[in-house]
């Protein structure tokens, strides 16, 4: 038949098949069409066309983009560069330092120790070396920004922190009253069990930071976790037949190694007072030691050498770990701190899992980890603080957290009017935003868009026209 219809066509040459092609398209056929609806046959060409320009555009664009952003990221250095450059030249004229109301912006004070209230609202300058000497573990992020923006190692001297800092003075030196002449801390007790709490950006974190840093400075021992969340998340883990709890032997040894970096001098004047042997645990990576389940402790042994005994020897080091939390609790020659940061990340699940069936696991929680159940809780008579940090995400916890306080929660406030005003000060002195756009009705409308929230007021400020 096929056959017979393409001869008959062939000898017949005035048949024409073209209006069997050019038959238009029917609305139903566009609808079910991957293109889109609103193309028809006769801006097909034109929808042709306008497919060619962007195959062009791409390269042209991409070359453009080249061009223009090289020259972008240049001028941000070159800008940079020069602001540095500025800022040296600003350090030799002393009346650029004038804040609010012509008070000193930088306090003349070199202590943390000696700071009083007539330094609140103004600006204390840390050594950059000293700063790591005294917090090697490391700084937070928040510091970390702070001295990134604004090209200076200096932060705000604010009521809070000399109120954190007298009441764990006065526990020390009970006879010593606080920065305001009473014997209370935000309308609350001295107390040796805190917990820093308060809104997004209010600088706990920083509070922490500068608490650690004064409280060496006084010759104090303190055991200081600038990052609680990487006791929870990643390395190995393995669970301990005997304790049940879930052992982290590489969050243990690195502990154990900032523990030691300012520490040192200190740990080899304190003995042990516990000398039954350290139980050993699996190693990072490597399991169980065969025929070997515990390490001895010498009588003749300072807590510089326990510390070294769980650095050395992986399988000892959350044991080492877990002993040190009890030798720290009878330390009596010098006071002792705790200063845990990220702390609201051990009230929740950790990162680990724990198979419960062939098709399903269970979140470990933070509780079950060593490490965390032996420094989380506050129920002791030893001086420890734990901030919160709304970084990690955590979400918002209950008011009475197990093993902590009622009353161990303090809220931080964010930024008072007069602090907002000597920040903005600051920020006009580093050059962070235009001295000709700059006015007291500006830095206000800034302060009250941002509620007093530290970082976004300065991304804020240098958009000040």
């Amino acid at each position: 038949m096929l056959r017979f219809l393409a001869r008959s066509s062939l000898k017949n040459p005035k048949w024409n098949p073209k209006p069997i092609i050019a038959i238009p398209q029917s609305p139903l056929h566009n609808h079910f069409s991957s293109k889109s609806g609103k193309s028809s046959a006769p801006k097909g060409n034109n929808n042709k066309a306008d497919n060619q320009k962007p195959k062009k555009n791409p390269k042209r664009s991409g070359l453009d983009d080249s061009k223009t952003a090289a020259p972008d990221t240049k001028e941000t250095t070159d800008e940079r560069v020069l602001r540095a450059r500025l800022l040296a030249q600003d350090e030799k004229n002393p009346s650029l330092n004038a804040g609010p109301k012509g008070r000193p912006l930088f306090t003349n004070i070199s202590s943390l120790s000696r700071l009083s209230r007539k330094d609140t609202c103004s600006y204390f300058t840390f050594g950059e070396k000293e700063l790591n000497q005294m917090l090697p573990e490391g700084l937070p992020m928040g510091m970390v920004k702070e001295f990134e923006e604004s090209m200076r190692s200096a932060l705000l001297v604010r009521q809070s922190f000399l109120d954190l800092r007298d009441n764990f003075r006065r526990i020390v030196d009970p006879p010593l009253l606080s920065s305001d002449g009473k014997g209370v801390w935000l309308g609350l007790k001295v107390r040796k069990q805190i917990v820093l709490d308060g809104p997004a950006h209010c600088g706990k974190s920083i509070t922490l930071a500068m608490l650690v840093h004064w409280a060496r400075e006084e010759g104090w021992l303190v055991f200081y976790v600038p990052r609680g969340r990487e006791w929870t998340h990643g390395g190995y883990f393995y669970k301990n037949p005997i304790t049940g709890l879930w052992d982290t032997p590489i969050q243990a040894e690195n502990a154990l190694k900032d523990f030691v970096k300012y520490n040192e001098s200190l740990l080899k004047q304190l003995p042990c007072h516990i000398f039954d042997p350290v139980p050993l645990g699996e190693g990072a990576g490597i399991g169980l030691l065969k025929g070997v389940d515990s390490v001895p402790v010498p009588e003749s042994s300072t807590l510089y050498d326990l510390v070294q005994i769980g650095i050395k020897q992986t399988h000892a080091a959350v044991g080492v770990v877990l002993r040190l939390r009890k030798e720290l609790s009878l330390v009596k020659d010098i006071p002792v701190l705790f200063a845990i940061d990220q702390y609201n990340n051990w009230f929740t699940f950790s990162e680990y899992e724990e198979p419960a069936t062939m098709r399903s696991c269970r979140p470990v929680h933070a509780r079950e980890l060593a490490m965390v159940n032996a420094f989380r809780s506050m129920m002791h008579n030893s001086m420890m603080v734990g901030a919160f940090s709304h970084s990690t995400a955590v979400g918002k916890l209950r008011k009475d957290l197990p093993d902590v306080p009622l009353d161990a929660r303090v809220n931080l406030p964010r930024y008072g009017l007069d602090e907002a005003a000597a920040v903005c000060h600051y920020y006009l002195r580093q050059r962070l935003l235009p001295r000709e756009a700059f006015s007291e009705e500006s830095w206000k409308k800034i302060y009250y868009l941002s509620n007093g929230n530290g970082a976004e007021m300065r991304v804020l400020l240098p958009l000040m026209q």
